[in-house]
C-alpha cells in the first residue's frame, strides 16, 4: 500500500528555493495552499513552466487585481445549508470544503477561507429538501472534493440519496483520480460502495478533473479501471487554462488519452474570472480557437465536449465565431424561457466573460430561427 502525505506548508517543499518561498508568503496568506506527495512527484522541477507546478504551486500573479470570488453568484442558489438548486432537475451538494490539492485556478477558493459557511457537515436539511422536491432526478456531490471524505461518511450520504425514488443519477465531482489515485486503489470499501449503489437503474457518475496529459499516469489509469469495473460511469471536465493546457496540441493529447482510457471529455470550461485567477485567464476567442484546433487533431470519440461558460444565468456554450460576431447558446438556463436560446454578440477579442460582450440579437422567429438583420441563423437544437 502506497502512503500519500499531505503538505500544507511551502517550507516542506525542498525543491522550492528559500527566496521563492518568502516571495510567495503573501499569496498563501490570501489563498490557502495544500497539496500532497504523489502530486508533487509528477512535477518536472527543472522546468519552471511545468503545468502541474502551475496547478499546485502558488505564484505572485495571483495577487494581481482580477475578477471577484463568487463571479457566478452561487450564493443566490442555496435552498438549504450546503445545497444549491439552480436547474430544475439537478441539486448540488457542497459536502466538504477540503480537496486533496488546492488548484491555484479554483473558482471556489472562497470555500477555503475562514469566513466560509457555504458547505455543510449536517446535510439532513439538504437531503430533506431533495426528498420533497420530486423534479430533482440527479444530484451532484461537490465541494471541495467529496472523495476526501471518509468512505463511511460518503456511504451515509449516498445511502440517503439512493433511498429517494426520484433521484436516479448521483454525480461526484472529483480530482482525486488525478491528484491522489491511491485514495481509490487503497480502499476496497470505497469500490464496494460504488458496486452497491451504481446499477443499471441508477448510475453513479464520477466527473474527473484531468487538466493535462501528465496527470494520466499508470497509477491514475489503474484507479480509473477499478472505478469502471465497480460500475461507475466516468466523464472528464476541465477549464482551459493559460500556461497549463491552452495549447491545442496539449488539449488534443489530453482528449485523445482520455478517450483511450474510457473517460470521455464532457465539458471544457471557459475559466471564470475569479479573484486570483488572472495568470490562467484566456479570452473567449482564445479558448474557442484552442479547443476547435484541438478537435481537428482527434477522433470523434475524443471531441464530443462543448466549450461552456458557467454563468449566473446558466451554462452557456460558445458555438460559433466569425469576423464580426460571437455565437453563444444556452446549454442550461436558470430561466426555462431561455433554454436553447441562441445569442449573437459583437465579436470582442478582449472579452473574458458574457458580461464583457455587447449583444446584437437573441430573438426567435416562430419557425425556430433567430434573425440577425436579414440573415437567418439556426437555433442549434
Amino acid at each position: 500500500m502506497t502512503r500519500v502525505s499531505y503538505i500544507r506548508n511551502l517550507d516542506s517543499i525542498r525543491q522550492l528555493p528559500e527566496s521563492e518561498k518568502r516571495e510567495l508568503l503573501p499569496v498563501v496568506e490570501r489563498y490557502q495552499f495544500r497539496t500532497n506527495s504523489y502530486y508533487l512527484s509528477l512535477i518536472n522541477w527543472s522546468d519552471p513552466n511545468d503545468p502541474i507546478r502551475r496547478i499546485a504551486i502558488p505564484q505572485t500573479g495571483e495577487l494581481r487585481e482580477f475578477g471577484r470570488l463568487d463571479v457566478s453568484n452561487e450564493h443566490t442558489n442555496y435552498v438549504a445549508p450546503g445545497c444549491q438548486h439552480k436547474y430544475p432537475h439537478t441539486a448540488l451538494l457542497l459536502c466538504t470544503e477540503m480537496c486533496a490539492s488546492f488548484c491555484r485556478f479554483c473558482f471556489r477558493k472562497r470555500l477555503f477561507m475562514e469566513d466560509n459557511d457555504e458547505t455543510a457537515i449536517n446535510l439532513t436539511p439538504a437531503i430533506d429538501y431533495i426528498r420533497h422536491t420530486p423534479q430533482i432526478n440527479n444530484v451532484l456531490l461537490s465541494g471541495g472534493d467529496p472523495l476526501t471524505l471518509s468512505t463511511r461518511r460518503l456511504t451515509h450520504i449516498i445511502e440517503q440519496l439512493r433511498a429517494i425514488p426520484h433521484v436516479k443519477i448521483i454525480r461526484i465531482g472529483s480530482k482525486i483520480p488525478a491528484v491522489n489515485p491511491h485514495r481509490i486503489i487503497n480502499d476496497p470499501d470505497l469500490l464496494d460502495l460504488f458496486r452497491r449503489y451504481s446499477s443499471p437503474t441508477g448510475r453513479i457518475y464520477l466527473m474527473t478533473h484531468f487538466n493535462v496529459p501528465q496527470e494520466l499516469t499508470d497509477v491514475s489509469l489503474h484507479a480509473l479501471d477499478l472505478l469502471m469495473k465497480a460500475g461507475v460511469v466516468l466523464a472528464n471536465q476541465t477549464p482551459i487554462l493559460r500556461g497549463i493546457n491552452h495549447r491545442p496540441t496539449v488539449l488534443a493529447k489530453l482528449m485523445q488519452q482520455l478517450a483511450v482510457a474510457g473517460v470521455p471529455p464532457y465539458y471544457f470550461f471557459q475559466g471564470r474570472p475569479t479573484e486570483g485567477n488572472l495568470p490562467f485567464a484566456l479570452t473567449l476567442v482564445e479558448s474557442y480557437h484552442a479547443l476547435e484546433r484541438a478537435k481537428a487533431m482527434v477522433c470523434g470519440l475524443a471531441k464530443r465536449a462543448s466549450l461552456i461558460m458557467s454563468h449566473d444565468l446558466g451554462k452557456i456554450a460558445m458555438v460559433g465565431l466569425d469576423r464580426d460576431h460571437i455565437y453563444l447558446r444556452y446549454h442550461r438556463a436558470r430561466e426555462p424561457k431561455n433554454e436553447g436560446l441562441l445569442m449573437v454578440f459583437r465579436r470582442d477579442d478582449s472579452a473574458y466573460w458574457l458580461d464583457d460582450l455587447q449583444q446584437v440579437s437573441s430573438k426567435y422567429r416562430s419557425d425556430g430561427l433567430c434573425t440577425l438583420g436579414d440573415q437567418m441563423i439556426d437555433r442549434f437544437d
